[in-house]
């Protein structure tokens, strides 16, 4: 089991910035990857970035490569999502998950664990 709680949402101006957070509990931190999705209102749920068990490799959507980074501290059990230069579009609910089998994946069904979210909203 591994417990996922999210923080660090809210509202900001265009071209701002905010950095979440997950903390993470129950298994060994450093033993899986965490990604970060997003969901709009009427919209799917969407890969945004994901990090390894060790902090080795990220990879990003195109839409936030550039602007957002990904980091991990595992000494605190935590990931953080920096994101910089934001936009009306990056409007959405943020999640973080965990995949077990420590691959950075993309697809929403390849996580196993899953925070409740946190809101983010970009005004124009």
């Amino acid at each position: 089991q591994v417990q996922l709680v999210e923080s660090g949402g809210g509202l900001v101006q265009a071209g701002g910035s905010l950095r979440l957070s997950c903390a993470a509990s129950g298994r060994t931190f450093s033993s899986y990857a965490v990604g970060w999705f997003r969901q709009a209102p009427g919209k799917e749920r969407e890969f945004v970035a994901a990090i390894s068990g060790r902090g080795g490799y990220t990879f990003y959507a195109d839409s936030v490569q550039g602007r957002f980074t990904i980091s991990r501290d595992n000494a605190k059990n935590t990931v953080y999502l920096q994101m910089n230069s934001l936009k009306p579009e990056d409007t959405a609910v943020y999640f973080c998950a965990a995949d077990l089998t420590n691959v950075v994946l993309i697809t929403t069904s390849d996580y196993d664990y899953w925070g409740q979210g946190t809101q983010v909203t970009v005004s124009s």
